[in-house]
């Protein structure tokens, strides 16, 4: 029972999720367009997590999340209608992002391709190989392998940099695979999916947008991960359905272990 339990908190912290099409993410931004425009620019957050990473994380854990949305939608003095678009807000920071992105001036689509290949092909391998040992959870891995295309492949990468970024202190001493490798793919994926892609991009300052719709998806899942503290607080698992999007994060040489965050959030997203 408890190997049990250990394996579904495991599969919540380390779930992943594609971070979609430039498409999709553009047709989210114009649908959050205006809140992000009304922020303030004194309430502006930092930029300082990766946000592909963290756009797949968030994506990745919103089906646990939203199972409890109905008891979270109870709990007072919580903005409800942000709440439900936080998908979009994902969405939204990923657009802004590849849209503040400089195209490679270095690679050609052709030679990233190049590159992205062999390199989801090998962290899919060393993926299989920890899902088989049941250190990394199979269906998630099965659900990367499972994509197709090219745009796929760019954001395979992201899904994978982001499974092994929250995974790396348990299975470092046990796959083959380098941090190095880990940072490639997630610094790649965007870069081939600009690559790959007619990108629509926000009008004005890409910077500003960036941030804008960095904030409003921050803050709102930061709010989120405070309602799931409140409501699971006895079960501490708080951290394993909506993991930090600022833990896993490298710190010298490779990222520390995710700390036990099971306690009330702070009022703003800290790291």
């Amino acid at each position: 029972m408890a190997a049990k339990k250990k394996n579904v908190e495991r599969r919540a912290v380390e779930s992943t999720a594609r971070p979609g099409s430039p498409g999709e993410a553009a047709q989210a931004f114009e649908r959050v367009r205006a809140a992000a425009e009304a922020l303030e620019p004194d309430d502006l957050l930092t930029i300082n997590v990766d946000i592909p990473r963290a756009v797949s994380t968030v994506l990745g854990a919103l089906p646990g999340i939203e199972a409890l949305m109905p008891a979270v939608r109870g709990l007072p003095g919580l903005p409800v209608t942000e709440l439900d678009a936080l998908r979009d807000y994902a969405f939204a920071a990923w657009f802004t992002h590849l849209a503040a992105t400089p195209a490679s001036a270095s690679s050609t689509k052709e030679q990233l391709l190049a590159e992205a290949t062999p390199l989801r092909e090998d962290m899919l391998v060393a993926a299989d190989a920890l899902a088989h040992k049941g250190l990394v959870d199979k269906e998630t891995v099965a659900e990367i392998r499972r994509g197709s295309g090219n745009l796929d492949k760019a954001n395979d990468l992201v899904a994978l940099a982001t499974l092994f970024t929250h995974a790396w202190s348990r299975v470092e001493q046990k796959t083959t695979l380098t941090w190095e490798e880990v940072e490639r793919a997630a610094a790649l994926g965007p870069k081939l999916m600009i690559a790959l892609s007619d990108r629509p991009a926000p009008t004005g300052d890409k910077e500003d947008a960036r941030a804008r719709a960095f904030t409003l998806f921050a803050r709102t899942y930061d709010q989120l991960r405070r309602a799931v503290t409140f409501l699971r607080w006895s079960e501490r698992d708080a951290d394993m359905i909506a993991p930090s999007i600022y833990a896993g994060k490298k710190r010298g040489k490779a990222p520390k272990a995710p700390v036990d965050d099971a306690t009330p959030a702070p009022e703003g997203p800290t790291d």
